[in-house]
Formats: structure tokens, sequence, C-alpha cells
């Protein structure tokens, strides 16, 4: 029987080994991917679902390739597959396995919130390896809502500790409009201090008493100020940072994210490296020089959040 290694050590393992907190988020729009991977499951499918499919992982699958020297993990949002029916599920599972094949981290970006069996049920669906062969929606963490509190979260929490899995729950997320619900007073507090004050009793149940839990938190780091008293009350949380690149975060603000020996955090890009190539900047051409500039563009954020994430050790 496989031993199971903790979420967090095979978190930080990740890291290490790529000496990189870089997780890419894949987020694929057919109507933004390059024409040339259009035309070539265009070539294979014409129009049909299989063509949506072939697509979605043609493109994902030269993402992987590009920046697999540069990101610890990928982010894998199941929205943006989800929008494109059964073809775009098969596309999901197709991509996971890619991703899970190259050794990423890989975490499905699904932000689910439910009690009792039907959370059960989507832990399974997404936590654990799918029957006998069968196509996999199984990552090594999930997001989550805590809307519902403790009896949405934590049957998640529980088949990820039995299956070596994480999960990571909104805290303080990256959008503007965050701050109608989050920044609300509780008492002296506000909504995401308290539940950054219930993330970190969640991991605390079930994490090492000396390390780091695999109950995360999602804090956006379009809000850098806030980020040091977020730490200190979550020192044990292994953190997803969003909203660094295109949404504005930037890699010096994001110190206070990582311990001292530059663990702790991974930090995610989305749109900045997915759709490099059609940045003025990085405009290409010939065949395959979008992945060119996908990878230099993860390299370029690699570099600044690696020197970021050893800056205080």
């Amino acid at each position: 029987m496989t031993a199971i290694v903790p979420f967090a050590e095979r978190l930080h393992e990740a890291i290490d080994r790529k000496r990189s907190p870089l997780a890419v988020g894949l987020d694929p729009v057919l109507d933004r991917l390059p024409p040339e991977v259009l035309r070539a499951a265009r070539d294979r499918h014409g129009e049909r679902p299989a063509g949506v499919t072939a697509a979605l992982e043609l493109f994902c699958g030269g993402v992987l390739e590009a920046v697999e020297p540069w990101a610890a993990a990928v982010k894998v949002n199941i929205a943006f597959f989800e929008q494109y029916h059964l073809p775009g599920l098969v596309a999901y599972a197709g991509v996971l396995a890619e991703a899970r094949r190259r050794g990423f981290l890989v975490i499905g970006d699904i932000k689910r919130s439910d009690i009792g069996s039907t959370a059960e049920a989507y832990a399974a669906g997404h936590l654990t390896a799918g029957p006998g062969g069968a196509a996999s929606f199984a990552v090594d963490a999930v997001t989550l809502n805590p809307y519902l509190g403790r009896d949405g979260i934590v049957p998640f929490i529980r088949t990820a500790v039995r299956h070596g899995g994480g999960v990571y729950v909104l805290v303080r997320t990256s959008n503007p409009s965050s701050v109608e619900l989050q920044q609300l007073p509780v008492g002296a507090d506000t909504v995401a201090g308290h539940v950054a004050e219930l993330v970190a009793r969640w991991g605390a149940e079930v994490g090492p008493p000396d390390g780091y839990a695999p109950v995360g938190a999602v804090v956006g780091a379009t809000f850098p100020g806030e980020l040091a008293a977020l730490r200190a009350r979550m020192p044990r949380t292994p953190w997803l940072v969003p909203g660094y690149g295109a949404q504005g975060g930037r890699a010096e603000d994001l110190r206070a994210v990582f311990d001292a020996r530059g663990h702790g955090a991974l930090v995610n890009a989305s749109r900045s490296i997915l759709y490099a190539y059609s940045t003025p900047a990085r405009t290409t051409s010939g065949a395959g020089a979008w992945k060119d500039a996908v990878a230099q563009a993860a390299r370029q954020a690699a570099e600044e959040l690696e020197a970021v994430r050893h800056a205080g050790s």
C-alpha cells in the first residue's frame, strides 16, 4: 500500500523542485486561442463538438509544455471548461491528466460549497480518482466558498486528508467588490478576518502542530496592505494568492505571504501568462511561437516571485 504524503509536504516539494512559487491559471476562452490551435482542431474535427475538446486540450497542453520549467502548480478553473458543456468537461479531464503526467501540483478551481451528503459527493468527484480507468476530475486541492460555514467545508477536508489532498478556502479575494462582504464589520473584526480565524482553526484540527495544514486560504495580491496581518492570523495555513499580474498585484508586495524558508504560498498568474502572445511586447509569428511568448512570461513571473520568496531568508 502506497503511503499518503501530506498535501503541504507535496506543495513545498513542488515549489523547491521548480525553484518557483508560481501557479499558472488555465482559463481558456476559444475566441482568444492562437489561430494555429483553432485551425489544427478544425482540421481534425471540423466544427463538431470534438473540435472544441481538441482546441482546449491542444491549447492547454501547449501552455503546460511552455510553463513546465517555471511553474510549480497549475490552477485549472472548471468554469472555463463548463461553458462549453460536455465537450469542455471532456477537455477538463484531459487537461488534468496531462498536468498530472507532467508533474505539476494541480488545483481544481471549483469554488464549491454545500453541506452533508452533497458536499461529500462534490469532494469525492474532485478529490478522488474516478472508477477503474475512467476520465477523472481528481486534483491535489480544490477551492471552496465558506459562506455555509463549517458544514460546507469539513466534508471536503475529511476527503482531502484521506487522500493526501488539500483545500483552499476563500478568505480575502482579489476582486474589487469583495469589500461589499469581506470588509463588513463583525464586532471588532471583519468578515474576512473572522473567516481567517476559522480557516486557521479548521487547519489546526487536522494539521501537524508544527507545520502547515492541508487547509489553505485564498488571499488576493491586490490588497497588499492586509497581507501581513492576515498571515499573522494564519501562520500555518498555505496560501493561494491570485491577483498577481493582469489584476495589478505586484511581486514586491508579496514578501509577507512567505515564511523564512520561502514556503507557505503559491502565487497565481492567469491572463498575463496564458495570453502573453497577444500582448504588444510579446507579439510573435511562426508556428509554435505563441508558446515561446507564454514561456517567456512564465519565466519572468517565476524569477520575480522567486526573488521575493527568498528576500527575507
